[in-house]
């Protein structure tokens, strides 16, 4: 079955379970579908029982996003950045405010191991790019998520090796979704979560343009649970999140998307605002513990953004007033990876016994049957 619908393994995807979301996906309907952005993960699953900080259980991960094509990867993109709830971490944030691009690659772990992720990624890229380093300096994006309910947070397991085994594994196509990579100790709307992925194609005069999203989905209550314009979480309390410890309300969503289409960093900002609008259609309210942090770059204008000479460079862009479907295109996205990062999660025990439980498929598949069926562009 098309990758659409289905994960690199072959896990399914909220479209394989009948769901309906309007727009037209991209052909892999993943954030891969920009031209040049590839995603590598590396998942760390190891022990059971009792929590012993420094030993387990771990489930904890980095995903590594890489906005070109590796050989390229010294040369900026634009961006823009909203903090739509701050209580979470994305480094990289005030330079992004401050000069409208970033370089290298896009990570994203657990709350505990930001920092890392982010030092290992300026050390793979002194010996893979080293001039680009050579009397300057980096400021990557690294961002986080908390995982401490099925993971030793506090063991600090993710280490420099588990970056770089992200950053080179990380691949065009289809990729996995659900409990991998930075998202493996996620939970969302009390159901197993983390990665997920979508895309959607946006034309614009005689052109078509990419949008692809990438969350690390991690926010939520099960009571506000809204799929397809109906409140399914409120009567759905089981399979219930089993604890043993006491019970947190910490939770955050990374969101990153990219795109093809030649934007500024100011318009950049304004699709990455466009977000909250994706969360919103889920029912979330913003907890007040919620870190919801949102990232868009443009791969366009590379040549621009590659020169060195001191000359004045020229730069395309999409004019302010034509941007509605790119803004559609987001918050249809972030909708549809969010439950894609649901759906593709399957039940995890981790620290202490503590359990979330998957997302029931037959559930969906009945909403599925009932929900009205979504405008889809041809």
């Amino acid at each position: 079955m098309a990758s659409t619908h289905m994960t690199r393994s072959g896990k399914p995807r909220a479209r394989a379970l009948g769901l309906n979301f309007e727009g037209k996906p991209g052909p892999r309907n993943n954030i891969t579908d920009v031209d040049g952005v590839s995603v590598g993960y590396s998942t760390i699953v190891e022990g059971d029982g009792a929590l012993r900080i420094g030993h387990g259980p771990v489930r904890t991960g980095v995903t590594a996003i890489l906005p070109r094509r590796p050989e390229n990867l010294s040369i900026p993109v634009f961006a823009g950045y909203h903090n739509f709830n701050g209580n979470g971490e994305m480094s990289g944030a005030h330079y992004l405010d401050e000069v409208g691009q970033l370089t290298f690659p896009i990570t994203i772990t657990n709350t505990h191991s930001c920092g890392v992720t982010r030092d290992a990624t300026l050390k793979w890229a002194s010996r893979a790019h080293p001039g680009s380093l050579t009397d300057a300096f980096g400021l990557p994006v690294s961002a986080e998520t908390y995982d401490g309910f099925l993971n030793d947070i506090n063991g600090f397991h993710v280490t420099e090796d588990h970056v770089f085994e992200a950053i080179e594994t990380a691949s065009s196509g289809a990729i996995e979704e659900g409990s991998v990579g930075g998202g493996t100790g996620m939970k969302c709307f009390g159901f197993k979560a983390g990665s997920g992925s979508a895309s959607r194609v946006v034309r614009y005069g005689d052109e078509s343009h990419m949008v692809g999203v990438f969350v690390q989905a991690n926010f939520g209550t099960r009571e506000h649970l809204t799929i397809c314009g109906i409140n399914i979480g409120a009567g759905l309390t089981e399979p219930a999140i089993v604890t043993h410890t006491p019970p947190t309300d910490l939770s955050s969503i990374i969101v990153v998307i990219a795109t093809d289409a030649p934007l500024m960093p100011h318009q950049l900002k304004r699709l990455s605002r466009r977000a909250t609008l994706g969360m919103g259609r889920l029912g979330t309210i913003g907890n007040h513990s919620s870190g919801d942090l949102f990232l868009a770059f443009s791969t366009a204008n590379e040549a621009a953004l590659a020169a060195k000479e001191a000359s004045a460079q020229r730069a395309a862009f999409i004019p302010d007033p034509h941007l509605d479907q790119l803004f559609e295109a987001v918050v249809q996205g972030v909708e549809e990876a969010i439950i894609n990062s649901m759906v593709a999660a399957e039940t995890m025990v981790g620290r202490d016994g503590n359990t979330v439980p998957a997302i029931p498929h037959n559930v969906l598949r009945q909403l599925a049957d009932t929900a009205e069926p979504a405008r889809a562009e041809e």
